[in-house]
């Protein structure tokens, strides 16, 4: 079991990098901030992600009649946004990769400020610093984004050779990861079936999702990459908290958390990307 685990976090570190070199890579710097230039799609991200998701929780909470450690998990990922799946999940989805990966950046930095002042707004007992937080995105996901695109920028011809390598281990980590997320935690799934924490975690996942597309259409702001963007939760974050402040219950609920969301939103990516797949296909044959 030890070496599982072991294997786990290295291929969670290979999935991160792979994933965040690969958009670096790929993209220039105007890509990837030029949706941050809309102030309307910069206003309902921050409110797909930081007010409705820890609202839904708050009434889960109390609908589930949570215990306090589930609750307290669930109030860790709610505010928790940012996650670094999200470029993968936009290219599954064939959403714009370049917004997706200017989301992640806002939703992170948007993180590493929100965290440290509402938690313990909502949460007593807990102390969470700034820096806390912010290390480990900096160093996973701000740093590596930075070197890409400086690669990118720099020597054009060196990043299109190194680009098929990062997006194959991309995806062959995602693979192993999933397989290892279902083996690893299948008894923690278990232990909170009749707790209400399992049900209340799916349903924050799909509402977060569901509420996220419904902001986004409403205000004509990228609906499909506002949905994935709220519906996935930096998980990373959450485990800095948890595992600083709480003990294993509360671990365990956010580990099952970032399972759920697996389970849900990666089907939903690739049914999205098929379907925008075959309707691109039907619009080429009738223009043909």
């Amino acid at each position: 079991m030890e070496l599982l685990n072991t294997l786990y976090n290295l291929m969670g570190l290979v999935f991160v990098l792979g994933t965040i070199a690969s958009m670096g890579l790929s993209l220039t710097i105007a890509q990837i901030t030029g949706p941050l230039r809309n102030v309307r799609f910069v206003g309902i991200a921050l409110l797909a992600n930081f007010v409705v998701p820890p609202i839904l929780a708050l009434l889960l909470i109390r609908v589930f009649n949570l215990d306090e450690p589930l609750a307290v998990g669930l109030l860790l990922v709610s505010l928790a946004a940012g996650a670094p799946a999200l470029p993968k999940t936009a290219v599954f989805a064939k959403v714009d990769t370049a917004a997706a990966t200017g989301l992640m950046v806002l939703l992170v930095v948007a993180t590493i400020v929100v965290m440290p002042i509402a938690l313990p707004l909502l949460l007593t007992g807990i102390s969470v610093t700034f820096w806390d937080i912010a290390a480990g995105l900096v160093y996973l996901i701000l740093i590596p984004l930075a070197v890409s695109l400086f690669v990118r920028a720099r020597y054009p011809d060196a990043a299109a050779s190194a680009l098929p390598f990062f997006a194959q281990a991309s995806n062959l980590s995602l693979l192993i990861l999933l397989v290892l997320m279902v083996v690893l935690n299948f008894s923690n799934v278990v232990g909170l079936l009749g707790s209400g924490g399992l049900l209340a975690s799916l349903i924050l996942v799909i509402l977060t999702t569901v509420g996220g597309y419904l902001l986004g259409k409403l205000g004509n702001a990228g609906d499909w990459l506002q949905a994935l963007g709220a519906g996935q939760r930096n998980i990373a974050a959450a485990m800095v908290v948890a595992t600083m402040n709480f003990g294993h219950d509360e671990v365990v609920m956010v580990v099952v958390y970032s399972l759920i969301v697996m389970v849900v939103l990666i089907p939903l990516a690739l049914e999205l990307g098929k379907r925008r797949s075959k309707s691109a296909d039907s619009l080429s044959d009738q223009v043909l």
